[in-house]
């Protein structure tokens, strides 16, 4: 059994992924969603579903679910967050990803201007984003509610700022389903063809905030492919060793 933990998993991508995914690779395998309203249930899970061997991990637990581990991968220590958990004989293993998932979507999209990057958002996605940006050398500022010395906030995100960072990603919930009609707070008005717009989301798979950067000119990206590549690593990681 594998499954995914979260809270909400109303519009979960990865249960229907695998369910087709087993089917199609002719296996009897189960995929369930686990819609857990505290991060301190994980134990009790574990408990209650003894055949699970693996689970994915999203939105708000990434980062939450590490204290509750045995063991983390060396990716995943220095991101801070988990989507992927490996268990095998009582013991749980947490890796990342999103990295591998958005570092491998995004570089064949680089154009040689885009030298600098916005990150919108401060969570478990973002600080993956942050982790594959550096891999590829690509400066990054990261845009939060609140501004700090190493933060910029949304209302400090001017024409200037936009012009001196041609690729901005969403790691925000913005804009998802089935909160549609919201995006981050951005001049919009100053993106232009040269920028490149990713979001992490891809249910609605064009976004407000993807919208409107398309509208003036910018080439976008959703997160649907990102959502695949991740979801085949998982699979591979929990079929790849013993712990």
């Amino acid at each position: 059994m594998y499954g995914i933990i979260g809270y909400p998993l109303s519009h979960s991508f990865s249960p229907d992924y695998f369910r087709e995914k087993f089917l199609r690779l002719g296996i009897d395998e189960i995929y369930s969603p686990f819609p857990i309203e505290s991060v301190n249930a994980f134990r009790q899970l574990l408990k209650d579903q003894p055949d699970l061997k693996g689970l994915n991990v999203t939105i708000p637990y990434k980062q939450e679910i590490l204290q509750f581990l045995d063991e983390i991968d060396d990716t995943a220590a220095a991101v801070g967050a988990v989507n992927c958990i490996k268990i095998d004989n009582n013991r749980t293993k947490g890796f990342n990803t999103d990295v591998a998932g958005f570092r491998n979507t995004l570089e064949p999209l680089l154009q040689p201007h885009h030298r600098q990057a916005l990150v919108l958002g401060t969570g478990g996605a973002a600080k993956a984003v942050c982790y594959a940006l550096h891999q590829l050398n690509i400066p990054y500022q990261i845009v939060s509610r609140t501004e700090s010395p190493t933060r910029y906030n949304y209302k400090s995100v001017d024409k200037s700022t936009l012009e001196n960072h041609l690729l901005v990603i969403n790691t925000t919930p913005l804009g998802m389903f089935p909160n549609v009609y919201s995006c981050p707070e951005i001049p919009y008005e100053n993106i232009g063809s040269g920028h490149l717009l990713y979001d992490l989301i891809y249910n609605p798979a064009e976004t407000l905030f993807l919208k409107k950067g398309k509208m003036h000119g910018a080439a976008i990206q959703n997160g649907y492919s990102m959502l695949i590549a991740q979801a085949e690593a998982s699979w591979d990681i929990w079929n790849s060793y013993s712990l």
